[in-house]
């Protein structure tokens, strides 16, 4: 497998039927180290950036709530089912504190094939 770059990684990311937009942020800093999305409000730079910088707050609260019940698991996923979307995030297993945010319309995506895209994706990530 050939290693990719973070913009080309998201470009594959975003190639997914249904994806609305994708970005990769790093869940101990709250940086987004690069997005791409699609034409629509919701998905341009600063609201990406923002997705990220609340998400890893999501990331490290969960954390938190783990180890505070004694479950001795890593996260791998953390899924959020609105009425039209899904919001997938994924954390990245080769890198250690990265995480994919990725948006999929509901009607046109599949989480089974997202899922799937994002750790070939991970797997060829060069950071």
């Amino acid at each position: 497998m050939q290693n990719q770059k973070v913009h080309e990684c998201l470009d594959s990311v975003l190639a997914l039927d249904g994806a609305l937009g994708v970005a990769v942020g790093d869940w101990k800093s709250g940086m987004c180290l690069g997005f791409k999305g699609t034409d629509t409000v919701a998905f341009r730079e600063g609201n990406l950036e923002i997705a990220i910088a609340t998400t890893t707050e999501v990331i490290r609260a969960k954390m938190r709530v783990l180890e505070a019940v004694g479950v001795k698991e890593d996260i791998e996923e953390i899924l959020i089912v609105l009425k039209t979307q899904y919001h997938l995030v994924r954390l990245i297993k080769s890198v250690s504190g990265l995480f994919f945010y990725l948006a999929i319309d509901r009607e046109k995506g599949n989480l089974a094939l997202a899922r799937i895209k994002l750790d070939q994706v991970s797997e060829q990530l060069l950071i």
